[in-house]
This record gives structure tokens, sequence and C-alpha cells, in this order.
């Protein structure tokens, strides 16, 4: 499936809206927004990958269109899958990418590899 520019579009919108500093690397197919250096929320051939944080998964996956991401039979902690019309809107999106934000603090940093 091709990346949905008009989706990394939106979302680079928000991102300038809010004035947050990030920056965009190619990951898992598609566009992933990078906010101090950690993975915030990316764009990917399911829908939107967002890093919402472990302890908000129950009440995330509560909202119609958001489920707990599941990448090679095994949850990944803290991250939802969010399909389409979860997103539909502008104010749809913006809700998850301040969701992302609100725990990025939280979350750690990746280890980086050595060369």
């Amino acid at each position: 499936m091709p990346v949905d520019e008009l989706l990394i579009a939106r979302m680079t919108n928000v991102f300038e809206l809010h004035q947050v500093a990030f920056t965009q690397k190619r990951m898992f197919g598609g566009s992933c927004f990078m906010v101090d250096d950690k993975m915030c929320i990316a764009s990917i051939n399911l829908g939107i990958l967002a890093r919402v944080g472990p302890e908000k998964m129950e009440e995330i996956t509560k909202h119609p269109g958001a489920s707990q991401m599941i990448h090679g039979g095994r949850k990944m902690t803290g991250f939802a899958l969010l399909e389409a019309p979860a997103y539909e809107t502008d104010e749809a999106l913006e809700f998850w990418i301040l969701k992302c934000l609100e725990y990025n603090p939280l979350a750690k940093t990746s280890k980086k590899k050595k060369k």
C-alpha cells in the first residue's frame, strides 16, 4: 500500500499548529514523527501507529477504530493502531496527536545502534 501523503500533510499541519518541533523518519513502511528523539506517531500502511503509553491503553481502545497494536503476533506495549474512521476529521486527528504528545515526555528513548 502506498504512503498516504495527504495524511502525512495533515499530521504535519497539526504539529506545526501546536508549534511542536519534530523530525520525520521513514519507518514501518510509512512516515514516523519523532519528538525529542522519540517515536511519537506514525502513518503506516494499516493506518496510524500511535504511541499513547500502556497506562492509557484501556481508555484508548474504547474509541471506535482504535485497537491494541499487534505485530508479529505480539502486543506492542503502549502502541495503538488507529484505523481510518478514527482520524477521519482534522479534529479527530488532532486529538490522537495530542494524546501521543501527552505521553511523549514519559516515553523512553530507543537505544542508538552502534556503527
